[in-house]
């Protein structure tokens, strides 16, 4: 008697949150259907709405992302530009720079630097959405980013072949400079990122990449109680 097989297609609607990185609701575009969008619907929608949206899974997912967090990567990529000859080895895009990992899975980066050699020709895509993989992506952190939403974006990144990824906070002011998904290295005001074989001569001082932050807030201090 022949038995039923299960289909491994079926997926809860949980299973498919947390593959996503346990992301908030809010930031979950449910039409399409999960599961069922294409780089088609991205494109739509981010021309109706003009916001940014990335691809996982067949799933849209809005990029947050505020004004605090987009100067902090025009300042970085302005910084990177001026500290060495950057363009000289590759070109740089910003947070509007989508890009196709694989098929069905679409990432955009902060900020990103890409080798000339894997330009043809030298020459930048005109299509939206490129089959490119940047060797450095830059992740700028923004309050609904979630750990495990930042997990799934390291392994998919250099899963397709990126070399250095940074994790940048503008809250704690760290810069977290990773070299394979569970291989970093946590940079403070007073560290200095380099470049390595990526980018040689590259030397910032991460301070210098939040020097046009606010000043942090004190944390606040309780008053003490007289004793009577």
């Amino acid at each position: 008697m022949a038995t039923r097989s299960r289909s491994k297609t079926v997926q809860k609607l949980d299973e498919m949150i947390h593959r996503l990185g346990d992301v908030p609701l809010d930031r979950i575009v449910c039409t399409p259907s999960l599961g069922k969008a294409t780089e088609a619907d991205l494109l739509r929608l981010q021309q109706m709405t003009e916001r940014l949206y990335e691809l996982v899974d067949g799933v849209l997912v809005e990029k947050p992302i505020g004004y605090l967090e987009s100067s902090l990567a025009v300042w970085i990529a302005h910084l990177l530009a001026m500290s060495i000859d950057v363009f000289e080895l590759g070109n740089l895009a910003g947070a509007d720079g989508t890009v196709r990992l694989m098929p069905g899975l679409v990432r955009v980066p902060d900020v990103s630097f890409t080798r000339w050699e894997k330009f043809p020709g030298g020459t930048l895509p005109t299509t939206p959405i490129p089959d490119l993989v940047p060797d450095l992506a830059i992740e700028v952190l923004s309050p609904s980013n979630t750990a495990g939403e930042m997990r799934r974006k390291l392994k998919d990144y250099f899963l397709t072949g990126t070399v250095l990824v940074w994790l940048v906070d503008p809250v704690r002011r760290t810069v977290t400079v990773h070299t394979a998904p569970d291989e970093a290295k946590e940079l403070g005001e007073a560290d200095t990122l380099e470049g390595g074989t990526l980018l040689p001569g590259l030397k910032l001082p991460v301070r210098r990449l939040f020097e046009r932050l606010p000043a942090p807030t004190p944390p606040s201090t309780r008053r003490r109680r007289k004793k009577a």
